[in-house]
């Protein structure tokens, strides 16, 4: 018997000659299945199997796009089918999306300042772009009859911001209809790709694709990069008296002094959506003071990491200095002492690594002089679009760069063991010496986000990854998972479960790849990003990080459940 993920089975208990008593009877039970019948198996031991079987984790961690964005239209999924009827037309399940005064809106926005990104071969513009059914529309074709363009694959569209508390005021308490209006792209967020024909596609269809699996935080990629390796979000102590007193945002209040999760909007914000993006008084990187309830300030928007390769520059290059990012600059992070994955599987003394793309170049290009110009790092072409000579490599992708314990002096044996580049990742795959746990971080290049990078690069490169993998000597205990960021500020139908204060936040697609997937399969399992450090720490036996606990007791104080830890979408039997 196949066993889908909405298959449960129960295993008969054997038939007793004698009647037990209710002590015998739990007893019985409690051997945990040691008992069979007509030939079934005895429960499994997951866990057993799972350190038995699986001996290498990959995780591919891609950029900026929400399920119903790329896997809307994928069969057996909880897709755009339950709110877009055969003719194209919004069903009765449809939320539409409400101004910023909470009514209808007529039409979706234009897409503010244009479709496509500067250097694009196909152009819509913003006056083309108007008058869209309030609806999700195919981004290919939706443009045909004002701009006679299609977009496919190889067309970067413009980015769509996608930030902390913004990703909350676009969810609304899971109703998902405020994405129109509390966006700077106006109706781009209800696109969505015809994606089917793509490797990435075609790979979700032979192995498993994961349809209810959230992104870890609410917001951006520098709060889920940092959320994918510590289920927490980075401290700035004393933010507000920092010599580099970085932005602080400016939140509504509640009646009794504590604060909502909503932006202030400026006096000076237009009151419909179908007249301009939302402006705000302070839509900074940092929290307000106890916004978490610990008095602790946090950082959830784009932050620089300490440690080179950074956003910002050294202060100079004068010995050691050229290593590190001046910290004088109000977007430096300072050096991270949260435990991680990292350090649970290092104190088990099992192997681990960061490879990223271009990771090698953008060191080297980090350790410049400020006045240098820097040709990887956050260096696209002349229209700022990422190309094979300009790769657009981005420092605040690379969460472990943040930490204390991979400062280039003080730690530089770790950093060597554990930040390494992709060709070091495609030459152990060859030779079956991958670490027990390795992440992969495209560059900009390879990443999808939108903006900069098209679908078709980056789903060539990752497929191209799976299939080096998938030769490895490895491969045959190898477990890999192909997931996103986060949702990039496009629209999911489907409403995050209600968890902490941190998320989740919207849908996102994530693939498992591997002999023991459950093949050709919609894993409807709720999942987030921090499933995976779930699977890790299962399969290691490490310490629970805090962040996952906290989690789940959050989802089970609201009346859901624990997120689930990707064993799930694995037979192990």
């Amino acid at each position: 018997m196949k066993i889908t993920s909405r298959d449960t089975r129960v295993v008969p208990a054997p038939r007793l000659k004698l009647a037990l008593t209710p002590l015998a009877l739990g007893a019985m039970l409690a051997l945990g299945g040691c008992f069979g019948h007509d030939g079934e198996d005895a429960p499994m031991d997951t866990t057993a199997a799972l350190q038995s079987k699986v001996q290498n984790i990959v995780v591919i961690y891609a950029e900026n796009r929400a399920f119903d964005n790329l896997y809307g239209n994928f069969a057996g999924a909880d897709g755009l089918s339950t709110v877009v009827g055969a003719d194209g037309k919004p069903t009765a399940a449809y939320i539409p999306q409400k101004d910023r005064n909470g009514q209808a809106l007529a039409t979706l926005p234009p897409v503010w300042g244009g479709v496509t990104a500067p250097g694009s071969t196909v152009t819509v513009s913003q006056a083309q772009s108007a008058g869209l059914a309030n609806a999700p529309f195919n981004i290919g074709t939706a443009f045909k009859a004002s701009a006679n363009a299609t977009i496919d694959g190889s067309v970067v569209t413009r980015d769509l911001y996608h930030r902390f508390f913004e990703n909350q005021m676009q969810i609304n308490g899971g109703k998902n209809d405020m994405f129109a209006a509390f966006a700077d792209s106006g109706g781009l967020v209800m696109g969505y790709f015809d994606y089917s024909a793509s490797p990435l596609y075609k790979l979700a269809q032979q192995y498993t694709l994961a349809d209810h699996f959230f992104q870890g935080a609410f917001g951006g990629s520098f709060l889920n990069h940092q959320y994918l390796i510590c289920a927490c979000a980075p401290e700035y102590p004393n933010a507000d008296t920092a010599a580099a007193k970085p932005t602080i945002q400016i939140l509504d209040k509640n009646a009794d002094g504590s604060y909502t999760s909503n932006l202030t909007l400026s006096a000076t914000s237009k009151a419909s959506a179908l007249d301009g993006a939302p402006s705000f008084a302070g839509s900074g990187n940092i929290t307000p003071a106890n916004y978490f309830g610990d008095n602790k300030f946090y950082a959830v928007n784009t932050m620089q990491p300490a440690f080179q390769p950074s956003g910002n520059a050294p202060a100079d290059v004068s010995g050691n200095n050229a290593l590190y990012a001046d910290a004088t600059k109000n977007t430096t992070l300072p050096a991270q002492l949260q435990k991680n994955i990292g350090d649970l599987l290092s104190a088990k003394s099992v192997s681990w690594a960061w490879y990223a793309g271009s990771w090698n170049a953008a060191v080297k290009d980090g350790q410049q002089a400020a006045a240098a110009k820097r040709t990887v790092i956050y260096a696209g072409n002349a229209s700022g679009v990422a190309a094979t000579d300009a790769v657009d490599f981005q420092t605040h992708h690379h969460p472990f760069n943040f930490y204390a314990n991979m400062d280039p002096v003080t730690h530089a044996s770790d950093r060597a063991t554990h930040l390494k580049d992709y060709d070091d990742l495609v030459k152990d795959a060859a030779a079956g010496s991958l670490p027990a746990v390795s992440f992969y971080k495209p560059e900009g290049l390879y990443n999808q986000h939108p903006g900069y990078a098209n679908i078709a690069n980056a789903d060539q490169k990752i497929a191209d990854l799976v299939a080096k993998l998938q030769a490895s000597p490895q491969w045959k205990n190898m477990v890999i998972v192909v997931t996103y960021d986060e949702n990039g500020g496009q629209w999911d139908h489907v409403a995050p479960p209600k968890g902490d204060k941190l998320g989740p936040g919207t849908r996102i697609p994530a693939l498992i790849i591997s002999p023991y997937s459950k093949k050709g399969t919609v894993d409807h399992t709720q999942y987030d990003t921090a499933s995976v450090l779930r699977l890790i720490t299962r399969r290691f036996g490490l310490d629970l990080l805090p962040g996952l606990k906290q989690r789940d007791d959050a989802l089970t104080a609201a009346g859901g459940q624990p997120m689930g830890d990707m064993t799930q979408a694995l037979n192990l039997q």
